[in-house]
């Protein structure tokens, strides 16, 4: 260990002098520079021969010049539009297709477009789910607008049918640890789900029953079973969001108000039935039909009382089933409520709670004032740069390989600042530690030349900015002298400028604590 020791230090010790030579002539050559600003070389330039001219170039052909002209014709033209007496570049229209062109796999946690397309039908199922009771119910599809109706949900048919025939069937799965891009597989996973039982169902025409049965919207219930699509839209834009919270107390929201809207529905067919007005509990046909009957929805399911009591046997039962759908609907939702809000303030809540017993114990033993400002600028700051305290508990569930990559991409632009972890000026991604055996470091001219012999515990990989001017990850080449282990820690592939021949010995990974027999390459 000693000899090793000293060998590594005379070539490190001639290195760093050979630098502080290079560093002095540079240095002086600069203050001659700077000494003398205007200096030139003393031969003076070469003058042109006044009697050789130079021939003018020959004009080019005629072809030559047709060809450059039908090249400035086929140059893009700039499309304009006006509007509000300004005009306004636009790209082409084949721009805009290639832009919407769709690939032939579609990742649904990466691709934006798909997130749009979701939201697209999940609007077409919004309005089949809140309008086809409503129109079911109250009378507010007459002959007069029946167009508009069969319009829109001819649109939403269509929505559904796209995603059906072209979405779905390019939608990437996982098998076996393996993203899976074939169209055939794709086609036949989806084929295969339940989702794409439900989407049959969901788009089964019985609106051709109208010409039979009248302009029923209750031949459009199967509309509702494309839930599947609401549900995912609603996981991937929460993936997407900085703050997911917020729109999950909004969603909650919206399943309240849905809540509401099917027993505003349910009430006012019961007071059609019952016969609107024949009794002080039913809608009496005053005011606006649907406004009056969801307040009734609201007082009913949220419990505030004070309604007309009911007066048949239909009646008590009916207002007997709301109260007890109404308690159960409404804890749950506001159960669902706090959880969304906790969770969402959960580690603020833990910050406060952690400083307010650290400086509960710094008080109880009279800590000095200047250290407790300390603890709490500390606490301040930590909360303030990266909102949490411990950011390791959110990796030490995550594979080795995932905390590696992810602590890379955090403190890359620190990395990026240190020459230490630089060769070539490229950020190094693997580092090698001997544990036995004998390694000689190759460099020179030819590549022949021993620079030195790393033994156990040495280190090698980014470390080379150790040895500047020959010795560098394009110049130099390990290799072993003896059967040799390495440690590896690598963040990436290996280099293709070191040249790492022979067999692949096993090779323990401390960092990981994991077996790795590609991190390392030596010959024997």
């Amino acid at each position: 260990s000693s000899s090793q020791g000293r060998v590594v230090s005379e070539y490190t010790e001639a290195q760093l002098q050979e630098i502080v030579k290079k560093m002095r002539a540079r240095t002086s050559v600069y203050k001659e520079k700077l000494t003398d600003p205007l200096l030139s070389s003393p031969e003076s330039s070469p003058t042109a021969s006044p009697s050789k001219k130079k021939p003018l170039p020959p004009p080019p052909p005629e072809e030559e010049k047709k060809d450059e002209e039908k090249k400035e014709d086929a140059k893009p033209e700039d499309h304009y539009c006006n509007m509000l007496c300004c005009k306004f570049k636009k790209p082409p229209l084949k721009e805009y297709l290639k832009k919407m062109e769709l690939p032939d796999s579609i990742d649904a946690y990466t691709d934006g477009r798909y997130v749009v397309w979701l939201l697209i039908v999940t609007i077409a199922y919004n309005w089949n789910c809140w309008f086809i009771p409503l129109r079911c119910v109250f009378p507010i599809q007459t002959s007069s607008n029946i167009f508009y109706w069969i319009l829109v949900d001819t649109i939403c048919d269509i929505c559904y049918l796209c995603d059906m025939l072209v979405f779905q069937p390019r939608m990437q799965f996982v098998k076996g640890g393996d993203i899976i891009v074939n169209k055939v597989e794709m086609k036949n996973y989806y084929q295969n789900s339940l989702r794409f039982q439900l989407d049959v169902a969901s788009i089964i025409p019985f609106d051709v029953l109208y010409f039979i049965f009248g302009f029923n919207p209750v031949f459009r219930a199967n509309k509702v079973l494309k839930h599947m699509t609401f549900f995912e839209f609603n996981d991937r834009l929460e993936a997407i969001l900085d703050k997911a919270y917020i729109y999950r107390v909004i969603r909650t929201t919206g399943y309240l108000l849905f809540i509401l809207h099917i027993n505003a529905c349910i009430y006012y067919w019961a007071s059609d039935f019952e016969g609107i007005g024949s009794t002080r509990w039913v809608y009496d046909g005053k005011g606006n039909m649907y406004l009056r009957c969801y307040y009734w929805a609201v007082r009913t399911l949220i419990t505030i009382g004070g309604l007309a009591e009911p007066q048949t046997l239909f009646e008590i039962i009916f207002q007997l089933l709301n109260f007890f759908l109404g308690v159960f609907v409404f804890s749950s939702l506001i159960g669902q409520m706090r959880d969304v809000i906790g969770a969402a303030t959960a580690g603020q809540n833990y910050y406060r709670a952690s400083m307010d017993n650290t400086v509960s114990y710094m008080n109880t033993y009279t800590i000095p004032k200047v250290v407790q400002n300390r603890v709490r600028s500390w606490y301040e700051y930590t909360w303030d740069s990266q909102g949490m305290l411990d950011e390791s508990e959110l990796l030490e569930q995550m594979p080795a390989k995932m905390q590696l990559a992810i602590a890379i991409d955090v403190n890359f632009a620190i990395v990026n600042k240190v020459d230490l972890f630089k060769a070539r000026g490229e950020i190094g991604r693997e580092m090698y530690i001997i544990k036995q055996g004998e390694v000689q470091v190759l460099g020179g001219p030819d590549g022949t030349k021993v620079l030195v012999t790393l033994r156990a515990g040495a280190v090698f990989g980014e470390i080379s900015p150790y040895w500047p001017g020959t010795v560098n990850r394009g110049q130099w080449e390990p290799q072993s002298a003896k059967p040799a282990d390495a440690a590896g820690k690598q963040t990436g592939p290996a280099p293709p400028q070191i040249s790492l021949t022979g067999h692949v010995p096993k090779v323990a990974d401390p960092w990981f604590n994991t077996s790795s027999s590609s991190s390392f390459y030596v010959s024997v």
